[in-house]
């Protein structure tokens, strides 16, 4: 079966005052090329003019999602591979126009535009004409040309091999579908402020705009098409937050079954950009004496939980601090107290949320999941000192790795006694969900990856 094609971005109308193509494509290869230098796709959309931002990251998605198939395309067009910027330039273009029903641009207009932008760039300036020929074959050639690259699994499904092999053994009913999925766009899920707002009310909000939304759970609904957050009802105000359906389990999963008309300390451990702090604090309610602290290693990340707390009316302790030494912060954070209960977001791959960032699975190496599960393990061994008897622990990560997953867990309950895995959604897959189920309430999953376990704390 050949994977699902996500849908390409809109045609941009030819006029007078629209940004050539070519200035596009150019801004397309400076991104890949420092996502192929190790540089994060944000990172190297930030250092793009922000006049062409928005039409160069419609574009620079669509090519990493292809990439692999670019790259195959352009090893038959070109066996020996041109310098890095005339790679990049080839790869964007083949990756933009291989499949020609329903892609953004004609690729006879593709093409052009591409060769202006190889003659407008002084390190590609001498390979214009090569550019023009590879492309011109391709033109000429493209069934065969993509037959003969459909063997390829790379090509097939624009992952890197050594991630598919690891997904065929991690998932073996659900591999394929994580791929499909991995290479479709994800959907704007919005979350309510409950302090705030009721689900009815924001619905209507959203009917009044012309937006169309699905309800999903008691806070948490897809609109139908993504929008600026400048459009949402009562954005500014705090009324919402954007966050995806499977992020938007974490508070209820820690929360639920604890009392918290009394009392608590709960620690968010690896907390920004704080969307689950918020969460944790809207969850408990306005009237809730429950204290929460929130770490980020990172200042500039730190930041940002402040300014998202902000919007939200919501009050916490943050600090800029490393989870993994408390003995920096945990007399500050709590007097050096038990927490009731401990969200451990981890550091991870982030391969469950590829939908959302294409580049994941172009940056990764196979070493990065077993540095990382013992990054995971160093946390978790280091925290669950800090919850009382009869606390609970929720560990997460945005991953569909087993390392990274249950695998870690099970490896934690081998090595503490004291710990007892509590009912947990476990592996959720990206899309349309799969071995794990889909997301409490909404059977149809469409969600991202990821992976939950909560661990009770065994009293006395």
């Amino acid at each position: 079966m050949t994977p699902s094609r996500p849908p390409p971005p809109a045609r941009r109308p030819d006029s007078a005052g629209a940004i050539p193509l070519w200035r596009q494509l150019d801004g397309v290869v400076d991104a890949l090329m420092a996502v192929r230098a190790g540089q994060s796709g944000t990172a190297a959309l930030a250092a793009v003019e922000p006049s062409l931002r928005a039409g160069v990251q419609a574009l620079f998605f669509t090519v990493l999602r292809y990439l692999g198939r670019a790259e195959a395309l352009r090893a038959q067009l070109a066996p020996r591979r041109p310098k890095p910027r005339v790679d990049a330039l080839l790869c964007a273009t083949l990756a933009l126009g291989w499949q020609p029903d329903g892609a953004a641009y004609e690729p006879f207009t593709l093409v052009n535009q591409a060769v202006e932008a190889a003659k407008r760039h002084a390190a590609t300036r001498g390979q214009a004409a090569f550019v023009n020929a590879c492309l011109r074959r391709f033109l000429r050639e493209r069934d065969a040309l993509v037959a003969a690259t459909d063997g390829d699994p790379v090509a097939r499904w624009n992952h890197p091999a050594w991630w598919i092999e690891r997904l065929r053994r991690d998932h073996p009913a659900d591999w394929e579908r994580i791929l499909r999925a991995n290479n479709s766009h994800a959907p704007m899920a919005l979350r309510i402020n409950r302090r705030k707002v009721d689900m009815p009310t924001y619905a209507a909000a959203l009917e009044a705009e012309g937006l169309a939304a699905t309800v999903v759970t008691d806070v948490g609904l897809v609109l139908d098409a993504p929008q600026p957050v400048q459009r949402l009802p009562g954005f500014g105000q705090g009324w919402v937050s954007v966050q995806d359906l499977a992020a938007q389990q974490a508070a209820p999963l820690l929360l639920e079954g604890l009392d918290t008309a009394r009392p608590l300390r709960v620690l968010d451990a690896c907390a920004a950009p704080g969307g689950k702090t918020a969460h944790l604090l809207e969850q408990a309610g306005a009237a809730s004496p429950v204290q929460v602290t929130a770490l980020e290693i990172d200042p500039v990340r730190s930041a940002r939980i402040g300014e998202t707390l902000e919007r939200l009316g919501l009050q916490a302790q943050v600090l800029v601090a490393d989870a993994g030494r408390p003995e920096a912060w945990w007399q500050q954070a709590s007097g050096g107290e038990p927490f009731d209960a401990i969200l451990l977001d981890a550091p991870c791959t982030a391969s469950g949320i590829v939908r959302r960032h294409p580049d994941v699975r172009w940056l990764r190496r196979p070493a990065d999941i077993a540095q990382l599960a013992a990054q995971q393990a160093r946390l978790l061994a280091t925290l669950w000192p800090l919850l009382r008897p009869g606390g609970r622990l929720l560990y997460c990560t945005c991953s569909v790795f087993r390392a990274e997953g249950d695998e870690q867990v099970q490896a934690f309950l081998a090595n503490n006694s004291d710990a007892v895995l509590m009912p947990s959604p476990g592996h959720l897959l990206p899309g349309d969900a799969g071995e794990g189920g889909g997301v409490r309430e909404n059977p149809s999953g469409e969600h991202d990856g990821f992976f939950y376990a909560l661990l009770g704390k065994r009293p006395g």
